[in-house]
């Protein structure tokens, strides 16, 4: 329904003080499972940086990066540029960026767990295709699936967390995703540490591995439980009952099923999501499934995860301790998300994203006034300078991995109505993919030209997303899923957009 009689949301009241219920056990193993995708998605991340610095790998699909890695010292930030070998890391995006906007009729007819189950089963499938790849175009095929994989799990499982959790330990269950992505990076380094030492074909155990995760989520989305949101909107209102009482504990959810139901309503009357999602009255939610995820990959994380062993090498760090270093960045990464969990609920969300912002932007500069002043074209950095980048590199992955890192995901996935829940999260899913697959694409010739001005580049635009924060962004922290429309329509800003 593109247009009708105004009605801002399908919940009418707020009633969020008279939600009743604890945090039970059953909902925190359904969102421990259900989260292990997201170890698929870091697993990608870490790996593809540490398999493209392998010498195997880069003799048999791409013998002109060989060549050129092995002139070291005639261009330091040049020697790894190379389109097609970008392509090799940026086509899982792409992929992705299409299967996520794939993905939403089917999380939205068929439940959050058809999805994934569904990007399970094109991981594993893609993971066989890339362990067992002979030429490029079946490597390049395999990423392909992996991308289906990742964009199918990526828009389906932080809805599934944001439904499942109770209000007010909503964002602490959400960042289980983030947890899985962050211990699938640092994975994905360690494997690579020990599988770089097995000539020739350790490259091919490093991709197959991806298997693992994969087929733990696969299997978990068999066992796993549908929400109550979904099975609500898709008719079931008895056993969506009968499951929120299960997963709250208490029989008490007749405040939070009611805007369960007035939300279904809504959402059933609602035919093109997708096309509703452009009207002026979900302007606020439109605005942050764009600008959230566009501005978390724009930090540079992902530069660094991605070609972290590559981007040690170009700094004069011999093999091993470029991937030691890559591996402790994953580990610090790992470790970092766990203060967010710890304090999101309390602190809010608000306060994690600026903080982590003005740590990010310091540790960026810090970083292109070392190698602008003591790297240039055909030097190494000496040792002490090469520790000093790490350790500020370290801060800086520390800071997005307690602020942007897990909540680029968690605001976007709590803040949209039902009746465009999974148009909202199939563009937040696509803008992040977009923009991973441009910056995948895009950052070996970047670094290339720009040089340490590549840093400089990214911390003008933590600068922009730390304001827009500030200026646009209003605190979810204990704010029912069903009921955030009333938090836009009390905002400075927002309320002159969505005038009664």
């Amino acid at each position: 329904m593109a247009g009708g009689s105004f009605n801002t949301s399908a919940v009418a009241n707020e009633r969020a003080e008279q939600y009743k219920g604890r945090v039970t056990a059953y909902v925190i193993i359904a969102c421990i499972v259900a989260a292990t995708g997201g170890s698929l998605f870091g697993y990608d991340i870490g790996i593809s940086g540490g398999v493209t610095s392998m010498d195997d790998f880069l003799q048999d699909f791409f013998p002109a990066v060989y060549r050129q890695k092995m002139h070291a010292h005639e261009n330091n930030y040049c020697k790894y540029d190379n389109q097609v070998l970008a392509a090799f890391t940026s086509s899982l995006y792409i992929a992705g960026l299409v299967a996520s906007l794939m993905a939403s009729p089917v999380t939205r007819k068929y439940g959050r767990r058809a999805s994934i189950i569904g990007g399970g089963i094109s991981f594993l499938i893609g993971s066989a295709l890339n362990a067992s790849a002979v030429n490029l175009t079946m490597l390049i095929l395999g990423r392909v699936m992996l991308g289906i994989g990742i964009g199918f799990g990526n828009q389906a499982i932080p809805l599934y967390l944001s439904e499942m959790a109770p209000t007010h330990l909503r964002g602490a269950l959400n960042m289980m995703f983030q947890v899985a992505t962050t211990f699938g990076i640092f994975t994905a380094n360690m494997i690579n540490f020990g599988t770089q030492k097995i000539k020739p074909w350790g490259w091919r155990l490093s991709l197959g591995l991806a298997a693992g995760p994969a087929l733990l989520m696969t299997v978990g989305g068999i066992f796993l439980p549908e929400t109550p949101n979904s099975l609500i909107e898709r008719g079931s209102k008895e056993k969506g009952r009968k499951l929120l009482e299960k997963i709250r504990g208490t029989s008490e959810v007749d405040a939070e099923f009611q805007d369960m139901v007035d939300a279904s309503e809504l959402a059933n009357s609602i035919k093109h999501p997708f096309r509703n999602i452009l009207e002026k009255r979900y302007r606020p939610e439109l605005v942050m499934a764009i600008f959230m995820p566009t501005f978390q990959i724009l930090t540079g994380i992902n530069s660094i995860l991605f070609y972290a062993p590559v981007l040690f090498q170009s700094m004069g760090f011999a093999g091993d301790a470029s991937l030691y270093s890559s591996a402790l960045t994953g580990g610090v990464l790992a470790f970092s998300t766990f203060i967010s969990i710890a304090t999101v609920d309390r602190l809010g969300r608000r306060v994690l994203l600026i903080s982590g912002g003005i740590q990010m932007i310091t540790c960026q500069v810090v970083v292109a006034i070392i190698l602008g002043i003591k790297f240039g074209a055909n030097q190494e950095l000496s040792k002490g300078y090469s520790a000093l980048v790490v350790a500020v590199i370290c801060l800086f992955v520390l800071a997005f991995g307690w602020s942007w890192g897990p909540l680029g995901w968690t605001v976007p996935s709590e803040i949209f109505p039902l009746e465009i829940r999974s148009a909202g999260q199939s563009i937040t899913v696509a803008v992040n993919l977009l923009f991973t697959f441009i910056i995948a694409q895009a950052f070996l010739a970047l670094l290339c030209s720009f040089k340490f001005g590549i840093f400089l580049f990214f911390s003008a635009w933590i600068i922009i997303m730390t304001i827009f924060v500030i200026l646009f962004l209003p605190e979810t922290k204990g704010i029912p899923i069903e009921e955030m429309t009333f938090m836009w329509r009390r905002h400075w800003f927002w309320k002159r957009i969505l005038l009664p």
